[in-house]
């Protein structure tokens, strides 16, 4: 698992030297989000609790470059407090549980509601598929459909299958945020 890391460390260094980025992490619960945290902090597969109010995290996946995640529990009782981590943020990343089945339908209308908000104005999302390895997941192809992905057309977007337990699909997701926050960063600083 060293590879995992040295290959995170490597899209990483491409931000500036000293450069931020708030990045929320968000989706229902028990869809992962807190087994990704601690996989990109740690490399480490936590046995975790259900998240009741939120986790953050500083990550520095290199030298003079830092992530701050909030992990924002996703109990239903708790989504009406997840708008009071939307400003200031220059990236999101969602998270679905690809072997719920039964609830994509709430988790589509939970993205869509976070990405009306005024504070996520044009915030770059990327969708993490999560729980490929079990039977009866969802593929991204069936799931960008389900979930409406192309009506997102006024924010940078992706989908990336995923096993959160092991990091696969991970890497390839940062990689993409961090592009897409690049991105969303020199143009909020044109304006």
């Amino acid at each position: 698992m060293g590879s995992f890391i040295s290959k995170l460390t490597k899209v990483f260094e491409s931000f500036s030297p000293g450069s931020r980025a708030r990045i929320i992490m968000l989706g229902l619960d028990n869809s992962g989000k807190t087994t990704i945290l601690y996989k990109l902090k740690l490399n480490e597969h936590i046995r975790d609790i259900p998240t009741v109010g939120f986790n953050v995290e500083t990550l520095s996946p290199v030298k003079g470059v830092t992530f701050t995640v909030f992990d924002v529990g996703g109990q239903e009782r708790l989504r009406s407090l997840w708008r009071h981590y939307y400003q200031g943020s220059e990236g999101l990343v969602y998270v679905v549980d690809s072997n719920d089945r039964e609830r994509i339908e709430e988790s589509r209308k939970e993205l869509f509601g976070i990405l009306q908000d005024d504070d996520m104005n044009g915030v770059p999302v990327v969708i993490i598929a999560n729980k490929q390895d079990l039977p009866n997941a969802i593929r991204t192809p069936e799931m960008t459909e389900m979930m409406c992905l192309h009506k997102l057309t006024s924010r940078k977007w992706f989908i990336q299958s995923a096993v959160a337990t092991t990091g696969e699909g991970i890497y390839e997701s940062m990689k993409e945020l961090s592009a897409m926050v690049k991105d969303f960063k020199k143009n909020a600083n044109k304006s």
